[in-house]
């Protein structure tokens, strides 16, 4: 499904629907060789724009897919609307459905020790068929050994949970040595798979307020969280520009 990415403020996003996006994703899986998918919301943008390195291995990635109301908003003043948001946690929950069907196997990578194992225990009870070929926390300081223990897991896919845009530089270097076809940048998302976290309640996620929640939740995020008006501030200039 080659489709036009349409840039916002630097960043390529591809313009899918989830169902084509999680088509796309198990399409790349049954591919030869590794791909990665990338989920950025405007602050990853807002950090792509100061970051070459990262912007670089965000419009690398084989999948670029909206995480975020925010990407819409600044897509829709631009002029180039995208056709709806895609959550990542729910893009990796749609694509276990399709993995367990298909019996893939699935590596877990991230979080503070013991969260992987917990998620790959909740993750065997929801998604029966799902083989989970490891887990490592991301509490690690050199690449190699994580490398080779991904390669030898046989995994077909990776959840790479370390934070943008770490996650982001990790499977750009180190995709094709893990063996496996498909690596999916997470952020936090073991966390909620493991039951320790829980996401916003469905009100904020339809009406687009999930980030007002986790703000609610954890107000150490408030400088992380200025960078959405920042980034809807760089849309509405940018757009002044096109003109």
């Amino acid at each position: 499904m080659d489709t036009m990415r349409i840039d916002v403020l630097g960043v390529g996003f591809d313009n899918y629907t989830m169902e084509e996006a999680v088509a796309e994703g198990m399409r790349l899986i049954e591919e030869p060789g590794a791909h990665y998918v990338v989920t950025p919301n405007p602050e990853i943008v807002e950090v792509c724009r100061e970051n070459a390195d990262a912007n670089r291995a965000v419009n690398g990635a084989d999948l670029v897919i909206p995480d975020g109301i925010g990407v819409i908003y600044g897509a829709k003043i631009l002029g180039t609307p995208l056709k709806q948001k895609i959550p990542g946690i729910e893009f990796a929950e749609r694509l276990m459905e399709q993995m367990a069907a298909a019996k893939k196997s699935l590596y877990l990578l991230g979080a503070k020790p013991g969260i992987a194992e917990q998620a790959a225990v909740c993750l065997s009870k929801r998604y029966p068929g799902l083989v989970i070929a490891g887990t490592h926390d991301g509490y690690f300081q050199e690449d190699e050994s994580v490398v080779k223990e991904i390669h030898d897991s046989g995994a077909d896919v990776v959840f790479v949970c370390l934070g943008a845009p770490k996650q982001e530089l990790w499977m750009e270097k180190n995709g094709g040595a893990t063996g496996a076809h498909l690596l999916l940048g997470l952020g936090g998302s073991l966390d909620v798979f493991a039951g320790v976290v829980q996401r916003a309640p469905k009100i904020f996620q339809k009406t687009g307020m999930e980030w007002f929640y986790r703000l609610l939740k954890q107000p150490s995020r408030v400088g992380r969280m200025m960078r959405l008006p920042l980034f809807l501030l760089h849309a509405m200039h940018s757009k002044g520009g096109r003109r």
